[in-house]
């Protein structure tokens, strides 16, 4: 394997841990709670991009259902935590889009696998949750985006 290659499989590896990690911090609400794994996922998305925001948010939405012993969770959390960090990637002209997208594909994907595993009313009790989490989620990747170009440019975070 080249450096290069064995360079971004540990990267996305350690990204992946971390944004499991931040998975099991949580705030309670009414209806439920609501993690911060978003925020690693549109983090990773913004970051890297498509391709890498897909592969950390598949992961570490998968790993973190099968940690928390919540595995009837497992497969929809992998694709729909994928595609919201491919949507979350697109760049340029497509990002107001891509950001719309990733919304739809976690709380619409969550709000269908809701009915199916359970009801409607339980789906519709968790739609509120499911799209706080992801604006959260998204908001706090972008400041976790500028935070770290920042850095990276040796600024002082203004």
């Amino acid at each position: 394997m080249k450096t290069k290659q064995i360079q971004k499989l540990v990267l996305l590896s350690m990204l992946t841990a971390l944004t499991t990690a931040l998975g099991y911090l949580y705030v309670p609400t009414l209806t439920g709670v609501i993690t911060l794994l978003d925020v690693g996922v549109f983090f990773t998305a913004f970051y890297l991009g498509s391709e890498e925001g897909a592969i950390v948010g598949g992961l570490s939405g998968f790993l973190l259902d099968i940690l928390l012993g919540y595995p009837q969770w497992a497969f929809f959390s992998l694709v729909f935590h994928g595609l919201q960090g491919y949507a979350a990637g697109w760049t340029g002209r497509k990002r107001l889009a891509g950001l719309i997208l990733a919304s739809i594909a976690m709380v619409g994907g969550y709000f269908l696998a809701s009915i199916l595993l359970y009801n409607l009313a339980s789906a519709l009790e968790s739609l509120v949750g499911n799209l706080l989490q992801n604006i959260v989620g998204m908001v706090l990747g972008m400041v976790l985006l500028k935070a770290m170009t920042s850095l990276r440019k040796g600024g002082d975070f203004r």
